[in-house]
């Protein structure tokens, strides 16, 4: 790196004084496991989507594999996703016993193609997974009626999209079960995290599967009757998230509205300003789209001597700027090659794309350092 300046990492969480007033509030009051913070934590959630219930989680990949096992994912099931994806989705649908099916996304948006999804459904499919990718929600009400035209589970993955809608639609409001990530890099975040929210008897499920088949939360029981006073129904995982992650989870989704608006912000500052450089494609956002911003991603095209790695090595070496790349498809990971499948535009993405900072933490500065520094490299 010859830049004299700072690095500028391709994201940093905003952390305040409310998150570490909820925490030390939890560590003096003797209850950290999963139970009141948690509880408040589902609650606000669930209103918020409008959702009939929520249970928040270790993590956004614990939601899928509940999300799954819940929806009754078997041996011989096919569940339809996108190859352009992170790794937990189909993961977790193979830790189901089920089969992913890859089919290809649209490619203005990213998102999984509603026809594509449907020419994929057979015999043996089970459910849907639509990811909102980088905040941009998918065609919520095409994905509706197809999976109810077919008798398909819909489950959204809205990790990058939860404060996203489109056509007035709340990203993760659709689905028969949604789930939600809280890594440190999302758009709010309790470290590590995840909610499951959707219908009642399938969040219900999940519940169940999440707390070891037990009966009733250790929460309910406090109190009330002997701690070992349950019954394990099922045999369960441990997924459930703690009361010292809920509470960073409680105050952060507060300030998700004002997280999100300074990251509108952030993409408005970069259209303006980086529109017209040749073979840089600036991410769109359909009419009637309130976009999440998790990723402003844009595509390189291969000419000038410019690729999508010559620009990042350069941002990173020479400008001290961070960057990241979402994602390298599924189907060329080594743990899927066995899957025979055809994505062309999901290749092409993949191949160009390049994600730059856009986060609430970024100074005014900051942004103009990133468009500076693209200019240059574009010079």
């Amino acid at each position: 790196m010859t830049t004299a300046a700072p690095f500028l990492p391709w994201n940093r969480p905003s952390i305040g004084g409310e998150e570490e007033a909820e925490v030390i509030h939890t560590l003096r009051s003797g209850w950290l496991t999963h139970g009141p913070k948690a509880t408040r934590f589902e609650e606000v959630v669930k209103t918020a989507l409008g959702a009939e219930d929520a249970f928040a989680v270790s993590s956004c990949t614990a939601a899928l594999h509940l999300a799954f096992l819940a929806a009754g994912i078997k041996p011989g099931d096919e569940v339809i996703t996108a190859s352009l994806t992170f790794c937990a989705a189909p993961n977790a649908i193979v830790q189901s016993g089920g089969t992913p099916v890859f089919t290809e996304v649209d490619p203005v948006t990213f998102n999984i193609d509603p026809e594509a999804a449907e020419q994929a459904i057979t015999a043996r499919t089970k459910a849907i997974v639509v990811m909102h990718y980088g905040g941009h929600p998918c065609d919520l009400l095409a994905f509706r009626k197809l999976a109810d035209d077919h008798g398909l589970v819909l489950i959204e993955d809205a990790a990058h999209a939860l404060h996203a809608s489109r056509d007035g639609l709340r990203a993760g409001s659709i689905g028969d079960l949604a789930v939600f990530s809280f890594y440190a890099n999302k758009v709010m975040t309790t470290g590590e995290g995840g909610m499951i929210a959707g219908r009642a008897d399938l969040v219900q499920a999940a519940r169940l599967l999440g707390r070891h088949g037990i009966d009733s939360s250790v929460w309910q029981r406090h109190g009330k009757r002997r701690t070992a006073d349950y019954e394990v129904t099922v045999p369960g995982l441990k997924y459930t998230m703690p009361d010292i992650t809920a509470a960073v989870g409680i105050q952060q989704f507060q300030k998700l509205p004002d997280f999100t608006a300074r990251r509108a912000q952030i993409a408005a500052s970069y259209d303006r300003s980086l529109a017209g450089l040749p073979g840089l494609r600036l991410p769109t956002v359909l009419d009637g789209v309130r976009h999440g911003w998790f990723l402003y991603p844009v595509l390189i095209e291969p000419v000038g001597g410019r690729s999508r790695d010559t620009v990042a090595d350069m941002l990173l070496d020479t400008y001290g700027i961070g960057t990241s790349v979402h994602f390298k498809p599924v189907h060329r990971l080594a743990a899927y090659r066995y899957i025979d499948c055809h994505l062309p535009v999901t290749e092409q993405i993949a191949a160009r794309q390049l994600s730059l900072p856009c986060y609430p933490a970024m100074t005014s500065s900051d942004v103009q350092r990133v468009i500076d520094a693209v200019h240059a490299v574009w010079s």
